[in-house]
């Protein structure tokens, strides 16, 4: 405590009418007022006048100046007064000496003292609680309580329930609320505005915000302290919104509460919004506090809003005497997420008092824009300044390490934390977790995991997480299945570890056993991963399904989920249904909607409606990326739409300053090489500034198929050998131009080659679903339990084609029995008339498939829709849909 000048009253002797009562009161007021001024000197000047004129054993001086001493600071003078001068201490001297302890951070003197007293009242166990709550011990404190009820020495008073009802909220416990507000209601304190302050408080703190605001209504006259619980309650359960409709009714507001409605706002994603929040309480007259200036800058930070943090920084500088260091480090962010390192160092450097939090942000705020050896050099800086190393510190440099793939300084700063003794901390051990794993050493990821002595659902999530990215998906699930509590992040860790890798049935598996889970919800990222594992298999119905089920939760039209539902109906054959669903959208659309559906378009052969949504989105403003363009050139390559083609890959660079990628390169070569422009394709392949891939020697040299081009295709595959590509689409590719070209011992030449490499024909597969599950098929396929009908319906079909023209030629028996042909004789067997048959494919079909399938669909008058390995075939009528252009 700050000690202050102690000037004694006038030593006027005094006049024989003065009454020992009189002297008394005017000791007791001196002493008040050194204890009020922290006066320390001047309260020992009058405990020496108290001996002096003989009133050094009056109770009553004697307890003033004990309290005198607490508030002072003096625990020692206090201690040896009442060890010393105090003969006989009454209850209320236990108490001063008690709530004292307790106030000067020595609360187990306060509990020992309580323990020793020979006769307490209300005032000693609210004293006792008190302190256990102000410490932070609320267990303690409703253990006192409970004391309390059972000694039956004192009843409890207004006092006694606004602790424990605090601490009773602090802890979250509702069952323990009600037990209390029926005690509550059996000693009738409702007139008390403390005790209706604190009982509303302890139940918006336990979550029961609805019977909270039931008691709030009866309140007569809520205190500003009350309605500001509710305002915390209706944000954390009800959401913003609701939170916002109770701000604006609410008939006076302090700064507490928009400093709640700016910090709500912010932390749901509303950031412009809280911004408006902070001009609206600036022109009302409520004086901005550091916490406002916080919320604010950090919203700033949030939106890279240079313009606005530099305007709230200058009316910090002129409203506040001293700048805090929680104002400070958001100034350092601010500054340090603008990516303007030389204002965030400046504003550091002018801190007298710099904390790990504005170390730490500004590390942070260094590693954001890939200056990890700058953040390394200022966390060396702060330890050579001798700063406590700081775990958040720690914990964010080991992320670094995690971006870079930086093994060697990961393991130098997990030697650091053992050192510094912070290697038990949850939030470093997470971090070294997921350094490890990403950098690949999954031994010691799980080591550091065996070795924490406390784990959170994160840790958890990590180990599941790091297995999943190595696809051991059965360790993953060990992890998984050993948690005893699980949140929605943790299922959709393991959710997406089999969709991830291909084991989408027991992904689906997974999806139900959670929705079986109690306080588990399914959120956004749960149905991006699960229609991501539909759209890859083709599941239709199943996808319909859980279509429903966002419905029902309201997120059918979240801008990801509704993103990803495109991309299923899409891969799934059912492009209008994805263009019905993207124009529901109207304002919600981002970029990955706008390219989501050119995909669509552009992998079914509409290369002139992808070309229609790409204006659009950049006559509504919406700038294009590097996959926009992908998705656009693709759709002129796959419609043959080469001037068109030629144009957006101009625009590209020239307008939205794109650099052309390898993927742009392989759809130009494609376009061109498709429309026999081989000379021009080769010439793009020359031109391009990175070394071509197999992708793009493979576009080629299937042009040089389509249009019996000998040379150039001997020198595409000679490039793709020599990358040794282990495709064998390609040899496969080379030796069928060899033999169609007559060159029969080059072609076995080829088949030789493949054969001394270990390269395998890749089969081919296709799939379709009915009844609920999915069927699969390959070349010769005999697995099928209905193999023999499915055979006999494809030798009926050939019968009735045969009569519209179709001849084997050069057919042997496995390109008769190809995957997609049993799938397309399935698909006539199980489905009814009027259903489109939809059906996938690994490889990309072949001439003879193609053929037979758009006979099939004449004669039958069914439709088919295949999506192969490239693009999408609409069947229907004896044609399709890529007018035989694949």
């Amino acid at each position: 405590m700050v000690e202050r000048p102690w000037q004694p009253p006038p030593s006027t002797p005094p006049s024989a009418a003065a009454s020992h009562m009189a002297i008394t009161q005017a000791l007791a007021d001196a002493i008040r007022s050194c204890g009020s001024r922290s006066a320390l000197a001047g309260a020992r000047a009058l405990h020496g006048r108290l001996v002096t004129v003989g009133l050094a054993s009056a109770v009553f001086l004697q307890n003033t100046l004990l309290h005198a001493y607490l508030s002072c600071g003096s625990l020692s003078d206090a201690r040896r007064l009442l060890r010393a001068d105090i003969k006989e201490p009454n209850v209320i001297t236990h108490n001063i000496m008690m709530n004292g302890c307790a106030k000067l951070g020595s609360l187990s003197d306060a509990a020992e003292l309580f323990d020793r007293m020979p006769t307490r009242d209300v005032a000693s166990w609210n004293t006792l609680m008190s302190g256990y709550f102000q410490a932070g011990l609320f267990l303690n404190g409703i253990e006192t309580f409970v004391s309390m009820q059972r000694s039956g020495d004192s009843l409890p008073n207004a006092f006694t329930f606004c602790c424990v009802m605090k601490s009773c909220g602090a802890l979250g416990w509702r069952q323990l609320a009600m037990q209390l507000l029926g005690l509550f209601w059996k000693f009738d304190s409702w007139d008390d505005p403390d005790v209706e302050t604190s009982l509303v408080d302890m139940f918006v703190r336990c979550g029961s915000v609805d019977f909270a605001s039931r008691l709030f209504s009866q309140i007569e006259r809520p205190t500003m302290f009350c309605r500001n619980s509710m305002l915390a309650g209706y944000a954390r359960l009800y959401g913003v919104d609701h939170a916002n409709q109770f701000f604006k009714s609410m008939p006076e507001r302090d700064v507490v509460s928009w400093n709640m409605m700016i910090a709500a706002l912010s932390q749901s994603g509303r950031v412009r919004e809280a911004l408006d929040v902070v001009v609206e309480m600036h022109s009302k007259g409520v004086r901005l506090d550091s916490t406002t200036y916080t919320s604010s800058l950090t919203a700033c930070a949030r939106l890279s809003s240079l313009g606005w943090g530099k305007q709230l920084h200058a009316k910090v500088i002129r409203s506040l005497p001293q700048i805090d260091p929680y104002v400070a480090s958001a100034l350092v962010e601010l500054y340090a997420k603008c990516g303007f390192f030389k204002e965030a160092k400046r504003v550091f450097s002018s801190l007298h008092d710099r904390n790990n939090v504005s170390w730490t942000v500004l590390i942070g705020g260094f590693l954001q824009y890939g200056c990890f050896s700058e953040s390394v050099e200022l966390f060396n800086q702060m330890r050579a300044e001798l700063m406590a190393i700081d775990q958040f510190a720690l914990a964010t440099l080991i992320s670094g390490c995690f971006n870079r793939m930086d093994l060697c300084l990961g393991s130098q700063l997990h030697s650091l934390c053992v050192k510094s003794g912070h290697c038990h901390a949850i939030v470093i051990s997470n971090s070294l977790i997921s350094m490890y794993a990403k950098c690949g050493d999954l031994q010691n990821a799980e080591s550091v995991f065996s070795l924490m002595a406390e784990r959170d659902i994160v840790s958890w999530t990590s180990m599941i997480t790091a297995y999943s990215q190595v696809g051991n998906t059965i360790k993953a699930r060990q992890f998984f299945d050993g948690m005893t509590t699980r949140n929605v992040i943790t299922w959709n860790a393991m959710l997406g570890a089999y969709i991830q890798h291909g084991a989408e049935e027991d992904g689906l598996k997974m999806y139900s056993a959670m929705l079986s889970e109690k306080d588990v919800t399914p959120d956004w990222v749960t149905y991006v991963t699960l229609f991501r594992g539909c759209a890859d298999i083709g599941a239709n119905k199943l996808g319909d399904q859980i279509i429903g089920h966002t419905v029902k939760l309201g997120l059918i039209l979240d801008t990801s989920v509704a993103n990803v539902i495109i991309t299923m109906y899409s891969k799934c054959g059912r492009i209008s249904e994805a263009q019905k669903l993207f124009n529901l959208l109207n304002g919600k659309k981002d970029l990955v909607s706008w390219n989501a559906m050119i995909t669509g378009y552009s992998q079914h052969g509409m290369g002139k409606q992808a070309i229609k949504i790409f204006d659009d989105m950049l006559s509504k403003g919406a700038k294009p990326d590097y996959i926009s363009y992908v998705a656009v050139l693709s759709g002129c390559s796959h419609s043959g739409l080469v001037q068109e083609g030629k144009l957006y890959f101009d625009m590209m660079t020239r307008v939205h300053d794109i650099t052309p990628g390898l993927e742009h390169f392989s759809c130009m070569v494609d376009l061109l090489g498709r429309a026999g422009h081989l000379i021009e394709a080769k010439n793009i392949i020359d031109k391009m500034p990175m070394k071509p891939t197999a992708e793009v020697w493979g576009a080629l040299l299937s042009a040089c198929k389509m249009h019996s081009n000998n040379e150039l295709a001997e020198l595409a595959a000679k490039h793709l050998f020599e990358l040794d590509s282990l495709d064998s689409g390609s040899y496969m590719l080379l030796a069928k131009i060899y033999s169609d070209a007559g060159k029969s011992d080059d072609s076995a030449q080829v088949r030789k080659l493949m054969r001394d490499k270990g390269i395998k024909k890749n089969p081919g597969y296709s799939w379709m679903e009915v009844g609920n599950k999915v069927h699969v098929f390959k070349a010769d396929d005999v697995s099928h339990p209905q193999v023999i009908a499915i055979r006999n319906k494809l030798d009926e079909l050939v019968e009735k084609i045969a009569q519209l023209g179709y001849v084997r030629t050069e057919s042997p028996r496995s390109e008769i029995h190809h995957s997609e042909k049993l799938a397309v004789a399935f698909g006539i067997m199980s489905l009814p008339d009027w259903m489109p048959i939809h059906i996938m494919k690994n490889l990309r079909i072949c001439g003879d498939c193609h053929t037979v399938i758009k006979l099939i669909s004449s004669v039958t008058g069914r439709e088919f829709v295949i999506r192969d390995a490239v693009r999408f075939h609409h069947f229907k009528g004896g044609s399709c849909s890529c007018g035989d252009y694949w």
